[in-house]
């Protein structure tokens, strides 16, 4: 075959390529086949729910949690705390709760209990979960205004290891995210390993 009856397979061949390509995109450096916006998930009285909502232009800040994981209990003052700091500024928080095992009865009861004032989603096939990467409950993913990751990781550094809290937080990883997010400003570092209850152990 000569050069010039190969130009078409080679150009067939190109425009397969970057179309297959165009059905990844980048988000924080990771590849993804799932737009964000397309991945459901569902509130606590069973309606469809987006896990992102474009041109709303608002940061929105997941955190991941189950009702019977002690450490993401023990932060919900300080969850209260950074949501009442950045209210009326332009950010959601959302609680996703990841054990399938969980009734949304059980789930209503934990936020009375806790006073816990965020709006509530289930992802009981982890598909946010595998989205965003997330390990372990509690751990939080700030997405800025355009649906960019901007941070993924803890809360704070109270807690260095399983069973070994500080007395007090040193570093508040959430709430500078949060504010770097909304200032424009890049989030350095963009990931902050988060200490908590494995999510890959729950199981339906």
């Amino acid at each position: 075959m000569t050069a010039t009856r190969q130009w078409p397979a080679l150009v067939a061949g190109l425009v397969a390529l970057l179309v297959g390509a165009a059905t990844w995109f980048v988000i924080a450096g990771r590849v993804s086949s799932t737009a964000l916006d397309s991945i459901s998930l569902k509130d606590l009285d069973g309606q469809l729910a987006y896990a992102w909502s474009p041109g709303t232009g608002k940061v929105r800040v997941f955190v991941f949690t189950r009702t019977d994981c002690p450490i993401a209990n023990r932060y919900a003052p300080e969850l209260k705390a950074i949501e009442k700091r950045f209210r009326g500024r332009g950010v959601e928080f959302v609680l996703v709760f990841v054990d399938p095992r969980e009734p949304a009865e059980t789930i209503r009861e934990h936020l009375r209990e806790y006073q816990l004032p965020f709006p509530a989603l289930v992802d009981p096939e982890h598909k946010l979960v595998a989205y965003l990467n997330a390990t372990v409950t509690p751990e939080a993913a700030v997405l800025a205004g355009d649906g960019r990751l901007a941070y993924l990781g803890r809360i704070d550094d109270r807690y260095t290891d399983i069973g070994r809290p500080r007395a007090d937080a040193t570093s508040h990883d959430l709430a500078d995210a949060i504010q770097a997010t909304l200032d424009g400003r890049s989030v350095v570092p963009s990931r902050k390993k988060a200490v908590g209850c494995l999510i890959v152990d729950l199981r339906k």
